[in-house]
């Protein structure tokens, strides 16, 4: 058992298992999608304040910054106001009360947006569904967002359903558009 011991900083970070594990080839693509690019990620973090729009916002800032690809890497709040679409349904449901954020997740993108919250009540009972408009902030709502500079997200139709899925490709560079012709 001594041994064992010993030897586990060995295996999971000198060079070992920890190594083996960095020598493993990434998942491969399926055959309908691209491989993954990888992308270094920088973030911004930032806070709403009580009466904004949390879906508003993050579109607003998305915009301002011309983000072609983010995530939410968190964000914790309250709501008086919880506007959602849920999941095989058509339009809003919208929930008045106090709620706590306890989940918000999804893509950020200049060409379509696919966010995902989750709120609880007074009782813990917890919801959650597409983000609309409509979610109001209650106290507060603080954000960490990642920008990712090396790849950009598009909403390109998926023919499996026919909806705009995500499509990921290698970011365009920067700057003004070179007219044709032109040299």
């Amino acid at each position: 058992m001594n041994r064992l011991l010993l030897l586990l900083p060995l295996l999971l970070g000198f060079g070992g298992l920890g190594a083996l594990a960095q020598q493993q080839p990434a998942m491969p693509a399926s055959t309908s999608s691209p491989a993954a690019l990888p992308s270094a990620m920088r973030t911004y973090a930032l806070r709403l304040a009580p009466g904004q729009d949390l879906r508003q916002q993050l579109e607003a800032f998305v915009q301002a910054h011309q983000i072609r690809a983010g995530a939410i890497v968190t964000c914790v709040g309250s709501l008086t106001q919880a506007t959602l679409r849920l999941a095989n349904q058509e339009g809003p449901s919208v929930y008045r009360g106090h709620f706590e954020i306890v989940s918000l997740v999804g893509t950020l993108s200049i060409n379509g947006s696919h966010v995902h919250l989750s709120v609880s009540d007074s009782t813990g009972r917890t919801l959650g569904g597409h983000l609309l408009a409509g979610n109001i902030i209650y106290t507060t709502a603080e954000l960490v967002l990642g920008v990712l500079d090396d790849v950009e997200f598009r909403r390109e139709t998926d023919p499996t359903f026919g909806y705009r899925e995500l499509t990921v490709h290698p970011a365009q560079p920067k700057g003004p558009a070179k007219k044709p012709g032109r040299r």
